[in-house]
């Protein structure tokens, strides 16, 4: 007896299936931080918010979380659209996370001084 596979479960998302991931990987794989390391140890540091509370980096990101992230002066706030478990291309991490609709009506760019 032969096994079938349905095509559109192979396609499925990471919203279609609830995935999750631990927070310092997902940030690793969007591209936030070069290593794992480095984004559990921004994490540790306070400098990383999920939905506006202080996380820790084993906590689990989920698609629809608000993630607040502060490297240096910058501060990014981004919604996670969708779960990668691996670090791809940055086209990729793009497509997994969008900036809030406040957050691009407000972006400005630096002050020259």
């Amino acid at each position: 007896m032969a096994l079938k596979i349905d095509d559109s479960l192979i396609s499925m998302s990471a919203k279609d299936i609830g995935a999750e991931i631990r927070l310092d990987k997902w940030l690793w794989a969007a591209r936030f931080f070069k290593t794992r390391s480095l984004a559990a140890e921004a994490i540790t540091g306070g400098k990383v918010n999920v939905n506006g509370n202080r996380a820790k980096p084993g906590r689990v990101v989920r698609v629809g979380e608000t993630v607040s992230i502060r490297q240096g002066p910058y501060e990014r706030t981004i919604i996670v659209k969708d779960i990668s478990r691996s670090r791809g291309p940055a086209a990729q991490a793009q497509d997994s996370m969008r900036k809030p609709k406040k957050a691009r009506a407000n972006a400005k760019p630096p002050s020259p001084n």
